[in-house]
């Protein structure tokens, strides 16, 4: 396939490395000194599940340079949502899928305005990758798997062809039944990864371990929940259960990618993640005191 990653920090860089090692025809999109090192060095990748060494790699900052593609992995901080979408025009064909794999809930509707509603579709990644210096993505732990599906939930060729394209490539994906509530069910458990490993400057395992912390985690998935039922979202009544089960198989020393942010002093999502939570409980009559005061917390490092 032919396949765009905009852009290949942490999550496209890692899903994107692996794409290409397939025999994919990828292209990475990058700037600065990420850009530099992957013209001049190539892009490697460390991983409990395999290195990748791509050299040379095809990175650059101008899609007009690449054309249509068959799909595009739009893996772009959040507060680069419209600019980034707006770069991804000259990358679309008539049927050109543009995934949106970010954090948060509202990454496909910012999508359809800019793209067009035939272009959309929703995805989830789970993986804690960084970019550890220019050229360079650190993946931690094992957990690196993708979900996607179209709006619609239909079982498109296109989206099949990128399914079987992940299979060759050794990545873990699937098409859920229902890519809104997969989509919801991460952020419930993002929402409380992020916060409260940010808040407590601390990985994942001892803030589990920690009675007081564990209920806090919780409590952030519980009404993150209440929030994304509230919007007609049809999550499952054991969602928090199924969600703690499977924060406790993480491994101990896992943080959110918004907590190695914040230790690089880098502009932090905060304001999509705890301060969405906050927002949208307050405009529907819905309890958010945990998140709110998590946000509260958090907010002033927003800007790195």
């Amino acid at each position: 396939m032919k396949i765009a990653v905009m852009a290949a920090g942490g999550v496209g860089g890692y899903f994107g490395a692996r794409l290409a090692d397939a025999g994919n025809d990828v292209t990475l999109f990058a700037r600065g000194r990420h850009l530099e090192a992957m013209r001049e060095g190539g892009l490697g990748i460390e991983s409990a599940l395999g290195d990748v060494r791509l050299q040379p790699v095809s990175a650059t900052d101008d899609p007009a340079e690449v054309g249509p593609v068959d799909v595009v992995l739009f893996a772009v901080k959040l507060w680069d949502t419209g600019d980034a979408a707006r770069a991804c025009r000259p990358l679309l064909g008539e049927d050109t899928a543009v995934i949106n794999f970010q954090n948060g809930v509202g990454g496909v509707e910012a999508l359809r305005e800019v793209l067009g509603p035939d272009h959309a579709l929703g995805g989830t990644a789970h993986i804690a990758a960084i970019i550890a210096e220019p050229g360079l993505i650190r993946h931690t732990g094992t957990m690196a798997k993708l979900a996607f599906g179209e709006t619609d939930n239909r079982r498109s060729a296109r989206i099949e062809a990128f399914l079987e394209a992940c299979r060759v490539a050794d990545i873990e994906a699937h098409i859920p039944e229902d890519i809104e509530r997969a989509i919801w069910e991460k952020f419930v458990f993002l929402a409380a990864l992020s916060a409260t490993t940010s808040d407590a400057r601390q990985p994942v395992g001892p803030i589990l371990a920690d009675r007081g912390g564990r209920r806090q985690f919780r409590a952030v998935m519980e009404e993150t929940a209440a929030v994304g039922r509230a919007l007609d979202v049809d999550l499952s009544r054991d969602v928090v259960e199924r969600l703690m089960a499977f924060a406790d198989g993480l491994p101990g020393e896992m943080k959110s990618s918004m907590l190695g942010d914040l230790e690089a002093g880098r502009r932090i999502e905060v304001d999509w993640l705890s301060g969405a939570v906050s927002r949208k409980g307050r405009e529907l009559g819905i309890a958010t005191p945990v998140n709110d005061a998590l946000y509260a917390t958090i907010k002033p490092h927003a800007q790195g």
